[in-house]
């Protein structure tokens, strides 16, 4: 059985030429600044994944700071959107 920082190796190496290099962070309108996808984009979950390390709470926590954000940023869309977009995502716990 392999790591999860193996895993997030071969992951890398395996989704390089589909997601760019660069740090995949949320710009204004909640767009990922490197690959323009709506964030967190497949190359930020991961990193979130691996950056919490199982830390579910802490990873929602994390997330619900930038639900409050991204309420803020974008008062025109529809508030069940923005959460589908930012916590739908993390897995359920076992």
């Amino acid at each position: 059985m392999i790591g999860p920082q193996e895993r997030w190796y071969r992951a890398v190496r395996r989704n390089a030429r589909r997601y760019p290099a660069g740090r995949h962070s949320p710009a204004q309108s909640y767009q990922c600044q490197t690959c323009r996808d709506p964030w967190p984009c497949a190359a930020a979950r991961l990193a979130l994944l691996v950056g919490f390390r199982g830390d579910r709470v802490g990873l929602m926590m994390y997330l619900a700071a930038h639900l409050a954000r991204a309420l803020q940023a974008l008062p025109d869309t529809h508030p069940a959107l923005i959460a589908g977009q930012l916590l739908y995502w993390v897995p359920r716990r076992r």
